[in-house]
């Protein structure tokens, strides 16, 4: 008997999931690429034949979706013909394959984009054209890279009708770079950019687009002097001349490049090694803006220079000297600004916005991951900070919205942005969850009543910056334990003053002292603590935080930045407690967030070798701590070398021992064990080996046997796993307290504290359930 009906929804079913399986899921919105699977039989029947033809019928109907069920949307070509590779000439296409492979990886890994590395035989434009114009159907956008001059300027002229974004990195981005130092330099020595007079060494790709886009930063071309190797660009020189030289020729007297830098502002050098001596420098204006940005070596060097002039600022393309006009800070936000709007080209106003978004932010306050990423040097706007370091994330999200603000604003997008603030923070999550995670902890804490979080270490320098933060953010209250005086020194040595309004508390001075030294006396006199040492021990800042959260005049408290942990968690024990009576141990609980998942690790700093009821224990804070953070229900995993009963050992039956306590103790908790990690971690392992296993699915929660392999585990997957760590959260305390570490940053110490005041708010919470 035939079933037409039953077969038709089969079909359509099958059909559906063909197109879920090739979705992008760019509909207008901008979403993650996610990661499709391809282990199994039905996998790869929607990955190719015969599920593969649903899409293709799909863009076939409707061409705009190819960016739907494609990654077309977040696909780049990196295209050379190897006539103009770095400072190595004309070596062809093959030997230029790696630059091109280096830079699919640079666009990866600061912008999250998808590349194919191109490398092509054509050296003509026409062929070069022809080429480019191929690839169309299959890039989101172009990236011509290493095309000698003047070719470039042609190819990338004739390709700007192409319905992509086609750019010529090479021209363009030492000219956005470079634009973006010099409005800053023009700032700095108090210069009016339009009455600045600028010297140009080299015609090339670099230095006419430099030029070129000096100009549309506000530089008059009366005022620009260009030199290629035969000398001074004039009007009326005849000599190596082409329609791109003959633009910037100037009706001048000059025709060395030595008569041209006398007594002008600035100098921006695209050309070659040495080129600038001394004795032109001596002969610029005051404070002048030398840009020898020649690679691998510049037109004269900051030693140099410095030999014969105190007064100048000095940029160059190496990164071991200050101020590196890197290209890496401009191609790879500036396409993610362009993609992301379905730009159809990378137009003049893009350019200028991605240059005025990265001068803007070098006048911000440097984070310490940035400091760190180059040997903890200190950095601050000024004459040898104009631009942004390469390893700051924040160009990420001031790059590419204002690159996608422009691109809407003059009509090339093709989809537009509602929210650029939203997306500013999606573009966080494209390189990892921590922010999207920590966004989503801020939006739960209340605006009106303010959690007051005590800081032991008020003079730590780190304290501070993250204070400050707070502080702006208006979402906590911060308290700061210490003398007011050093830590009203330490707040104009960072550049916080603003923050000397801020509660400081000595504790000896505070009127709340000596009823501190009462309750801790009282508290300790039967484990050996007399009444002087309690007022001696009060002095410190660990004891005296943790009593004034205990007592309730805080909420939380952070300590550790300067301290090892047996010093911050013996106070804490002492004044604080676990939260039940029935649970005396508190365990130190790691958040690992990855870029596709986040999981929770116990106990990863307290407990050496905890038996199978403090297992369950840790099992019991860590899924609810999931809970709080994440708002989902967690499945616990309990680790161990053995899968389910395969050996006997007394380590591998306490973790299932301590699974089944922990489901004795919490009906609803999703946990099984002991099993190894992978199995813990991957779902179709489960399944395929373990099927009776309780967990539907990947592990949230793992449970370690002990703190050595839980410790190590994180540390490990932290510096090579590529996870970020938060944490340890110390759990389950009576009250809000945790520990960061020595090593932490600013934005860690920052998380820690948000993390921690809602915890705060979760343990105000259940108080008022208990009490009901």
């Amino acid at each position: 008997m035939s079933t037409p009906n039953n077969e038709t929804t089969s079909a359509d079913e099958k059909y559906r999931q063909a197109l879920d399986y090739h979705s992008h899921g760019r509909t207008g919105k901008i979403e993650i690429t996610p990661t499709k699977p391809c282990l199994t039989a039905r996998d790869l029947s929607l990955a190719y034949s015969p599920g593969v033809a649903a899409p293709c019928l799909e863009i076939a109907k409707n061409p705009e979706d190819v960016y739907k069920y494609t990654a077309k949307g977040n696909l780049v070509a990196v295209l050379s013909n190897g006539t103009a590779v770095l400072g190595l000439g004309d070596i062809g296409p093959l030997a230029g394959k790696p630059v091109m492979e280096g830079k699919g990886v640079l666009f990866k890994r600061f912008a999250d984009i998808d590349v194919f590395d191109i490398e092509i035989n054509n050296k003509t434009v026409e062929d070069i054209v022809r080429t480019v114009r191929s690839l169309e159907p299959t890039f989101g956008g172009i990236n011509l890279e290493d095309i000698k001059a003047p070719e470039c300027f042609e190819v990338e002229k004739q390709l700007q009708d192409m319905d992509i974004p086609v750019f010529h990195d090479d021209q363009h981005g030492t000219a956005i770079i470079g634009g973006a130092a010099f409005v800053n330099a023009c700032e700095i020595t108090k210069r009016d950019i339009g009455k600045t007079t600028v010297v140009v060494s080299g015609a090339g790709a670099a230095a006419i687009a430099t030029a070129t886009f000096l100009l549309t930063l506000g530089v008059k071309k009366e005022n620009v002097i260009m030199c290629d190797s035969k000398g001074v660009i004039y009007k009326g020189r005849t000599d190596g001349m082409n329609q791109y030289k003959e633009f910037f020729a100037n009706d001048t007297k000059h025709r060395t490049l030595a008569d041209a830098m006398k007594g002008a502002d600035s100098f921006v050098g695209c050309s070659a090694k040495g080129l600038v001596s001394k004795d032109m420098v001596k002969s610029m204006a005051s404070n002048p803006i030398i840009f020898a940005m020649a690679n691998p070596d510049p037109e004269i060097t900051p030693e140099e220079v410095a030999e014969v002039r105190s007064d100048a600022i000095m940029a160059t393309g190496r990164s071991d000297y200050p101020n590196q006009v890197n290209n890496v800070l401009g191609f790879p936000y500036i396409f993610r600004g362009a993609l992301d709007v379905r730009a159809r080209k990378i137009n003049e106003e893009m350019k200028k916005a991605a240059a005025l978004a990265l001068a803007a932010l070098a006048k911000e306050e440097v984070p310490d991951d940035v400091k760190r990423a180059y040997g903890n040097e200190e950095f601050s706007f000024g004459r040898n900070y104009l631009i942004p370091k390469p390893f700051d994330k924040r160009v990420l999200t001031r790059v590419a919205p204002a690159v996608a603000e422009a691109a809407m604003k003059t009509g090339v997008a093709r989809i537009q942005i509602d929210d650029l603030n939203a997306y500013a923070k999606s573009l966080q999550e494209r390189l990892g969850q921590t922010g999207t995670i920590m966004r989503n902890i801020r939006s739960r804490l209340p605006g009106a009543e303010k959690p007051r979080i005590v800081f032991p270490e008020g003079t730590n320098a780190r304290i501070l910056k993250a204070v400050s933060i707070l502080r702006d953010e208006g979402l906590i209250q911060p308290v700061l334990l210490g003398n007011k005086k050093t830590i009203h020194r330490k707040m104009d040595e960072l550049g916080v003053s603003n923050l000397k309004d801020l509660e400081v508390i000595y504790p000896e001075d505070s009127p709340n002292y000596e009823t501190y030294v009462k309750e801790f006396f009282t508290q300790r006199q039967r484990k050996g603590v007399s009444y002087s040492f309690a007022k001696d021990t009060l002095k410190r800042g660990n004891y005296f935080g943790s009593m004034m959260v205990k007592l309730g005049q805080a909420d939380g408290m952070i300590t550790g930045a300067t301290q090892n942990y047996p010093e911050c968690i013996r106070p804490i024990m002492k004044v604080i407690g676990t939260q039940s009576p029935n649970r005396s141990k508190v365990a130190g609980i790691m958040m690992l967030v990855f870029k596709s998942r986040v999981i929770f690790l116990a106990d990863c700093t307290v407990q050496m070798n905890p038996d199978a009821n403090d297992l369950a224990d840790i099992a019991l804070s860590a899924a609810q701590l999931y809970r709080n953070v994440m708002k989902q229900e967690p499945r616990v995993a309990f680790l161990s070398y053995s899968n389910f009963g395969s050996n006997r050992d007394p380590q591998a039956v306490k973790m299932a021992e301590a699974a089944k306590i922990a489901k004795s103790k919490d009906a609803n908790l999703i946990a099984d064990g002991e099993m190894q990690a992978d199995v813990a971690t991957n779902s179709d392992i489960m399944k395929n080996l373990f099927e009776f296993c309780s967990l539907d699915k990947a592990a949230d929660v793992l449970i370690f046997p002990d703190l050595g392999s839980a410790n190590i585990s994180y540390k490990l997957l932290a510096q090579l796993g590529g996870a970020t760590p938060i944490g340890p959260i110390l759990l389950p305390l009576k009250h809000a307290i945790n520990i960061v570490q020595r090593t932490s940053t600013v934005d860690e110490i920052v998380n820690m504290s948000h993390l921690t005041a809602l915890i705060s708010q979760e343990i105000k919470a259940y108080r008022v359930q208990q009490q009901k």
